[in-house]
């Protein structure tokens, strides 16, 4: 029998050399930031003058002065071809959730027979890349190919690196000729801006340091599998759908927990290690690294930086991950559930806000008038979750995440807040008009000067809660593995902007501010505290007591995206100027149809590989059993007989199932009919993946689960 490619590779695994040995080491704090235009860069590179009007942008927020444009292209020119670059590309984030470059070369010909190198501040700041090729929602017809994209100085340029040479990325916005924002990063920079003017409004009302921007910051956790290239390309679902279409869970997954924290096999801990090395050489902080809950499955996790920052960094992780996997003969998959019946990815979005001075609002302070500010920003967190949770939930909405959402291994797709139990109390004393200190039991109003001081890290962590509070920051755990940061924390920022205008509205006329806050807060705990839950998400009494409260419960991306084109929407958005009406309804229009897009690839990859690589496998089979058993019959011998005719009845059955699934997956998909081809896809996985537990194993065509899984 010929060896079929799943053995061969297997095989090929199995032999494979280490060559772990063979890695060099690296002094971290001579290579940090060695691919990236830092600011400690800027400062060497740049004229005194230039590198200070440019930090004051940076870290001020202040409106970047065109006239040093020239200076600094020159500046990141020469750095750029110190490191070997010899061309430059505007790298931004189009609406199709990853990442886009054009390069152009530095050259320009001297006219005779020579070049010069060149790099103008006009071509820093502004590129025109086509924007009809890119999703649009209709902003652009494809006769209307003009867009820009727009220099980002707050995110530092960096060098990627190929075999042959270097290319110069310049982070980057991307607007439409009109001006509609066509990517991820200029709706967040606008939410940033939005929350840091209402964040001081706050602040000045309590004395507080409101010179500067409100600083906005993420921390992401990033989960991915690693399994073997050549069992990864032997596998069209993976190389297409970036998870299984067919495949039964192997009888040991994870139920013995033995995979998650455990010791790193050394070819994982080998690509990590190169992982770490080449983020390191960004200025990216990657911090955390370990096994996570399923086989083959990890985590990477980078420190707090600013928001706009850790998001694109949180892309080049994803690349990055990508492209050194590859390198080692691994794919990566950044899928939100490659594989059934184990657990998927998922991105943990840790969000705090702080003060211009950079003291974390979010965390509990050392003294009544910081617990006064402490929890004033709480509130407005409740009160901004509660109002727009529909919308958080649309802001994690794709096919993919609508497999890992509420399964026992994600938040439910009801959103609601976690405090934990002593923070709980509290918020339930500022209900009833006081706030009782835990310790010594003693009445106290709600006011800046006589505040009990509030407990730190007191709070349990929660799982099964879409929006945790844990000690001094919100863990947004519903986004998922391959989305972009920016979607969420959009609607995040967004959302607390508005909470906090309505705050400081009132704190602005009031004369006494103690009396004021009392009252506005319990009346906030009161209207918002139906969003708090401490128990189990999981559980079903939750998803009736959620529907008393009022709860939405958006199960799937079609319903979920809907948040996005109701009047209270376009009202948050269009007041504090990050998402017009034209770019909300632009952005409902792409999202829609690439997860009806998504579904339809995954549909017509089920019917290929279903009769072009399983149904001929298993006619095969038949076949063979037939013979079999027909060779029993004449040679006159009972035994074994009556086991085959089961088997043989059994697969026909499946055969004919599958087939007739094939048939009417292909009618849904004729009839372009979205909601039938996800029956029908797990109609026509059920035959599949019974077959696969009946068909002889040196014959099945596809990777299994246990080999994916495990043969790495």
């Amino acid at each position: 029998m010929k060896e079929s490619i799943r053995k061969t590779a297997v095989a090929n695994i199995a032999a494979r050399e280490s060559d772990i040995e063979n890695l060099e080491t690296a002094d971290v704090s001579a290579i940090y930031g060695k691919n990236a235009f830092t600011l400690k860069v800027m400062e060497k590179e740049l004229p005194k003058d230039t590198f200070k009007k440019l930090k004051a942008t940076i870290s001020k927020g202040l409106s970047l002065d065109i006239d040093i444009a020239d200076a600094v292209a020159e500046a990141m020119k020469n750095w750029a071809i110190e490191q070997g670059a010899s061309h430059y590309t505007h790298w931004f984030q189009p609406l199709t959730g990853t990442t886009a470059e054009k390069h152009d070369s530095f050259i320009d010909p001297d006219g005779e027979g020579g070049v010069i190198l060149n790099f103008s501040g006009k071509e820093l700041i502004q590129g025109e890349p086509d924007a009809s090729s890119f999703p649009n929602g209709g902003i652009r017809a494809t006769f209307e190919a003009r867009g820009y994209t727009a220099w980002d100085p707050t995110s530092p340029a960096f060098i990627k690196r190929s075999k042959a040479g270097a290319t110069l990325c310049i982070p980057t916005a991307f607007c439409s000729y009109t001006g509609e924002a066509l990517d991820k990063k200029t709706p967040l920079l606008r939410s940033m801006q939005a929350i840091s003017t209402q964040a001081k409004r706050v602040l000045a009302c309590f004395d507080e340091d409101s010179d500067g921007m409100a600083i906005t910051s993420l921390g992401p956790e990033q989960e991915y599998f690693l399994i073997d290239k050549e069992l990864f390309l032997a596998r069209p679902d993976l190389i297409q759908a970036g998870r299984t279409i067919f495949g039964n869970t192997p009888p040991k997954h994870q139920q013995l927990d033995d995979h998650y924290f455990g010791a790193i096999k050394s070819r994982i801990i080998a690509c990590m290690e190169e992982i770490d090395l080449e983020l390191w050489k960004l200025a990216i902080p990657s911090k955390t690294r370990h096994n996570e809950v399923a086989p083959a499955e990890f985590e990477i996790a980078c420190t707090y930086e600013t928001l706009n920052l850790a998001t694109d960094h949180n892309m080049m992780v994803m690349e990055t991950i990508r492209r050194v996997a590859d390198r080692h003969g691994l794919a990566a998959l950044m899928h939100e559930k490659p594989f059934a019946g184990i657990n998927g990815n998922g991105k943990h979005n840790n969000w705090n806000i702080s003060t211009p001075g950079g003291k974390n609002l979010m965390k509990p302070g050392d003294n009544p008038h910081d617990d006064a500010v402490f929890l004033t920003f709480l509130c407005a967190v409740i009160k901004a979750v509660d109002t727009h949770a529909d919308l958080l939930r649309a802001s994690v909405a794709s096919a993919g995440n609508d497999h890992r959402l509420g399964a026992n291994e994600a938040p439910p797709a009801i959103i609601s807040i976690f405090l934990g139990d002593q923070l709980y109390d509290i918020i339930e004393q500022i209900e009833r008009g006081k706030v009782e200190n835990s310790s010594n039991k003693t009445t106290l109003n709600i006011g800046v000067d006589t505040l009990p001081k509030l407990p730190k890290d007191t709070t349990d962590r929660n799982r099964t809660s879409p929006f945790a509070f844990t000690g001094n920051k919100f863990e947004f755990r519903a986004p998922g593995s391959e989305q972009s940061c920016a979607g969420p924390n959009v609607v995040i920022n967004t959302a607390v902007a508005e909470a906090l205008d309505e705050i400081a509205t009132i704190l602005e006329k009031s004369d006494n501010i103690t009396k004021t806050l009392q009252t506005l807060l319990q009346d906030i705990v009161k209207k918002h505290k139906k969003v708090l839950f401490n128990g189990d998400g999981y559980s079903e009494d939750w998803v009736k007591e959620a529907e008393k409260r009022g709860l939405p419960n958006l199960k799937k991306t079609p319903e979920a995206l809907k948040a996005l084109l109701t009047n209270k929407s376009i009202d948050l958005f269009g007041k504090y100027n990050v998402l017009s009406k034209v770019e909300l309804e632009s952005r409902y229009a792409v999202y829609k149809e690439q997860y009806e897009m998504t579904i339809q690839i995954e549909a017509e990859l089920a019917v290929d590989m279903a009769d072009t690589m399983i149904l001929p496998v298993a006619v095969e089979e038949l076949t063979d059993l037939t013979t079999a058993l027909l060779n029993l019959r004449t040679l006159d011998i009972e035994f074994g007989q009556e086991g085959i005719e089961n088997k043989i009845d059994i697969i026909g059955s499946l055969i004919d199932d599958a087939s007739n699934s094939i048939d009417e997956l292909k009618n849904a998909i004729s009839e372009k009919n979205v909601q039938d081809m996800i029956l029908k896809i797990e109609e026509l996985r059920t035959s599949i993946d019974a077959l696969e537990s009946k068909i002889d194993d040196n014959k099945w065509p596809l990777p299994k689960y246990s080999e994916l899984l495990f043969a790495y």
